[in-house]
């Protein structure tokens, strides 16, 4: 713990991804760096409660279905093996506390100061830790990143949220998932591929809102076809106690009330910044309606040598991009004069579903392209196939890829993929949209047989999507 008064260049709240890489990049350039984190875990939300163990997860569900698989290539003996669900959770967060331990490792190695404290601003340039203490620095970054929304319906608390998905050591026969945007479909597709009877309570007729349709439209068909209940138009209105540690779970659905029991109920509704302790109003930072700290294209907020990055800012809301944006930030600050204008595009970032199966974007969507280019501009190509994975299967999961050209150069604006593999390939693709590829760049490119990927330097005029 630092001496009280003690003046750092830099001050870090927050020992998430972005907040570990700004700090570790600007006492790269000789600045004195502290970084304050109040859970007693480094990595934030991506390794504690988030991507990291949610990918040891969804390889989990991917290697049951290929044991499903198995026996129709031929290994007919494979059968049903028991999944241990609490072996798993245990081996899983012996991983996740390595990884807790090497980012410290880490900041000890570049000299930043790891700091263990709830921090709360008393001014612009300081902070303290809630003993009297209090600490200062020439500039301030505030990287707290967000947590889970739960409702405020009677009973809410019977239920989960993301956080606790990782911390259940059995797993539950029936589930309930309020809410489809990512979060909620990827731990739907996991229950139920490792054997839960999953439903899903969507507010609309539709999932994954902000994607493109025809990543929201395979996706919610192939859910359906595997088993996966969906119930449309629905408000969960509350949560009881039922028999046993069942749930009972009140709902209206197309306005006609009802109710179903579950084993678990996640709520997966959205998430919100996590600044309630932090006395923004005490350095003058500002927010926006929704709650988000306010902050310009160089992470700046209103307040001069305070700045703000991550999920707190409500922006991109994808490990990456704060990573991304943690690190120029800081070659900005303390770097060499090649640094002087660094700051993050957030346009053209790629984003993953790790869906059953993955699905990816990258660009504009289908309508946001039409507002931006007018549907008269546009050539939209369309491949819906079953990959070669599928030959001996005799269920044959989707894939569906949407390429959106704009202009008579056909500038590709915006990939959209739903298949296996999806998540592998779009890295690729998403750096030639990044440096501008057309259509004819992709017509040139050779493709490599026999591969799903292939299929998206393939497309002629008969992939031409017609209204």
């Amino acid at each position: 713990m630092p001496p009280t008064g003690t003046i750092y260049d830099y001050l870090v709240i927050g020992g998430g991804s972005g907040g570990l890489a700004s700090a570790r990049r600007a006492a790269s350039y000789g600045a004195k760096v502290g970084l304050i984190e109040g859970s007693g875990r480094l990595g934030g939300t991506c390794v504690n409660v988030g991507c990291v163990p949610k990918k040891v997860m969804w390889s989990t569900a991917t290697i049951a279905e290929a044991i499903q698989d198995a026996k129709e290539y031929g290994f007919p003996e494979v059968g049903s093996p028991k999944f241990d669900w609490l072996t798993l959770k245990n081996k899983r967060d012996a991983y996740i506390q390595r990884l807790n331990g090497i980012y410290e490792r880490n900041l000890q190695k570049d000299s930043v100061e790891y700091i263990s404290g709830m921090a709360s601003f008393v001014s612009k340039n300081s902070v303290t830790l809630g003993d009297g203490q209090e600490i200062h620095a020439k500039k301030i970054l505030i990287a707290v990143g967000g947590r889970p929304k739960i409702p405020k319906v009677p009973g809410a608390e019977l239920g989960i949220d993301s956080d606790g998905f990782f911390v259940l050591e059995h797993q539950p026969k029936r589930v309930a998932v309020v809410g489809t945007g990512y979060i909620g479909i990827e731990l739907a597709g996991i229950f139920h591929a490792l054997g839960s009877k999953v439903t899903i309570f969507s507010r609309t007729t539709e999932i994954l809102r902000s994607f493109d349709s025809i990543i929201k439209d395979t996706l919610k068909e192939e859910m359906l076809t595997v088993g996966i209940d969906i119930v449309p138009n629905s408000q969960v209105k509350a949560l009881a106690k039922a028999n046993g540690n069942a749930i009972n779970v009140s709902y209206v659905s197309n306005g006609n009330e009802a109710s179903s029991e579950f084993d678990t109920v996640l709520w997966a509704v959205g998430r919100e910044p996590l600044i309630q302790k932090l006395g923004l109003d005490k350095a003058g930072v500002t927010l926006n309606d929704k709650g988000y700290i306010v902050v310009n294209e160089y992470q700046e907020t209103v307040v001069p040598e305070v700045y703000a990055l991550g999920d707190v800012c409500g922006v991109e809301q994808l490990t990456p991009v704060a990573i991304a944006a943690g690190r120029r930030l800081s070659d900005r600050l303390f770097g060499p004069e090649k640094f002087k204008d660094s700051k993050l595009d957030y346009k053209n970032i790629p984003s993953i579903i790790f869906s059953h199966p993955p699905a990816g974007a990258v660009g504009l969507t289908e309508e946001e392209a039409k507002k931006e280019y007018g549907a008269e501009n546009l050539n939209i190509y369309v491949t819906k196939f079953s990959g070669m994975y599928n030959a001996m299967k005799t269920h044959k999961t989707p894939s569906a890829f949407k390429l959106i050209c704009a202009g008579p150069e056909e500038k590709v604006v915006g990939i959209h993929l739903v298949g296996q593999g999806s998540d592998e390939m779009l890295q690729g693709f998403a750096v030639a949209v990044k440096m501008g590829a057309t259509k004819a760049d992709f017509d040139n490119t050779v493709a490599l047989h026999p591969t799903s990927a292939e299929e998206l330097v393939t497309l002629t005029k008969a992939n031409l999507k017609k209204d």
